[in-house]
């Protein structure tokens, strides 16, 4: 190959598999952040409703069989690997099985498409962690750039969301556009903001919501410490004001979550749902996009910008520019106090 590229590596947040994955998935996701026993506790609470489970290990292994697919169909020999950050298979472990099977060089996608510390930088610098644990003989492995506006991801999640207008009774449903939420001193410091709001404008648009009074940007999945701002208004507090003020029907699309994860199915499934329910108002989950063959279809072209010459080029639907491959130095830094 004239990339010298021998390998995909699909890289995720992680989650618990078994009721004894929990604290050790919990211990790993806020080693040195400083979060109150009782916090952690109480997510414990939650992942215990669900057996202790988390939807986004199954929905990867899904995806790795289908881009295994789509790359053979191709005609790439790339062999295709997947790592989390949090939960098994960790991704030292998978850096260490590529050199094991003579992997030099690999390209990575990470499962999340914007650009902040959290959805960006971190996973950079846990590969490079993993790679400087394998040691020397660790192969190259180089990121996919930011793409929260890929047709591959917008499309589908269009569609998705025009799937669950369609299953309300009412046809003036409130759309909220959700996505995780940040410190502000770290949003600010970033382009995820925009490029969330960015995504959430392509999608509406498709979806036929030409009225702009009828959708809107909220966040998901605040933790941390209590004094320390994020990005709001919170998802389920919305839903209840828009009840109250007497919105018959709201549809959530988890925009900021291509992959299908335990986030979306505690905080939208279980906390705005119910929220909704007292509130006496009609609701709706857009699903998660991970196993739309559009999606994958545009897993296979990130990886085509960076491995086939004749690539026509990037591939992107907003106005905000194509992230370079190589993050500046000083790209989406860490926070400056405890989060």
């Amino acid at each position: 190959m004239p990339t010298g590229y021998e390998a995909v590596l699909l890289v995720a947040f992680g989650g618990p598999e078994a009721p004894d994955q929990v604290e050790p998935f919990l211990k790993r996701v806020t080693a040195g952040r400083h979060i109150p026993a009782e916090r952690l506790a109480e997510v414990a609470d939650r992942y215990a409703r669900f057996g202790g489970v988390s939807p986004i290990n199954a929905r990867l292994r899904n995806l790795v069989e289908s881009v295994e697919a789509e790359l053979r169909a191709a005609g790439s020999g790339l062999s295709v690997y997947w790592g989390n950050r949090n939960a098994p298979p960790l991704l030292t472990e998978t850096v260490a099985e590529m050199r094991d099977d003579g992997i030099g060089r690999a390209l990575a996608w990470i499962a999340s498409p914007y650009s902040s510390h959290s959805t960006c930088r971190r996973y950079r610098e846990d590969i490079e962690t993993a790679c400087a644990e394998v040691g020397p003989s660790a192969p190259q492995v180089d990121v996919i750039r930011p793409h929260h506006d890929h047709p591959g991801l917008i499309q589908p999640a269009a569609d998705r969301l025009a799937e669950a207008l369609s299953s309300l009774p009412t046809d003036d449903a409130t759309v909220l556009f959700s996505s995780h939420s940040l410190p502000v001193d770290l949003a600010a410091r970033c382009d995820y903001e925009a490029q969330v709001n960015e995504a959430a404008s392509l999608v509406a648009e498709r979806a036929g919501l030409t009225d702009r009074q009828r959708w809107e940007i909220v966040w998901q999945s605040r933790s941390g410490h209590p004094g320390v701002p994020w990005l709001e208004p919170d998802v389920s507090d919305r839903v209840q004001l828009l009840g109250e003020a007497g919105v018959r029907s709201v549809a959530v699309s988890p925009i900021g979550f291509p992959v299908e994860n335990f986030e979306v199915a505690w905080d939208l499934d279980i906390e705005a749902a119910e929220h909704a329910a007292r509130a006496g108002m009609n609701f709706a989950r857009a699903e998660c996009i991970d196993n739309d063959p559009r999606f994958v279809a545009m897993i296979r072209d990130l990886v085509a910008e960076r491995t086939d010459p004749d690539h026509t080029g990037p591939a992107a639907l907003g106005q905000s520019g194509v992230k370079p491959n190589d993050c500046p130095a000083d790209c989406c830094p860490g926070p400056t106090s405890p989060t």
